[in-house]
């Protein structure tokens, strides 16, 4: 998304939306996660969840501008944004394109 974003940003608007943990460590964690040290627990405050989506960004090495979630997940929900999707939207805010789960379906 990186390259596509440096490569089209001034033509497109492109975001990141940062939404509840997938993996917390108060829930299901992954093998993968400890190995990255990707430990969160399940955010219990916005504070928490930006300074998570902070630290994502940074460790992640994300360029593209970050919007965090409100606690109420209705973005999460409403788009079933976990644990990965790809959207684009119109100009008109429709959906014009919904990808599959990520990371395994971005193809």
């Amino acid at each position: 998304m990186e390259r596509l974003y440096n490569q089209y940003h001034d033509r497109v608007e492109f975001f990141v939306v940062y939404v509840q943990e997938a993996h917390p460590i108060d829930g299901w964690q992954v093998d993968s996660n400890i190995a990255d040290d990707v430990l969160y627990r399940q955010h219990q405050s916005f504070d928490e969840r930006e300074e998570a989506a902070q630290s994502c960004t940074i460790g992640l090495h994300i360029s593209i501008p970050t919007l965090v979630e409100e606690m109420d997940n209705a973005i999460d929900e409403a788009y079933g944004a976990a644990p990965e999707r790809l959207y684009l939207m119109g100009k008109d805010g429709k959906v014009v394109y919904h990808g599959g789960a990520g990371p395994h379906f971005f193809d």
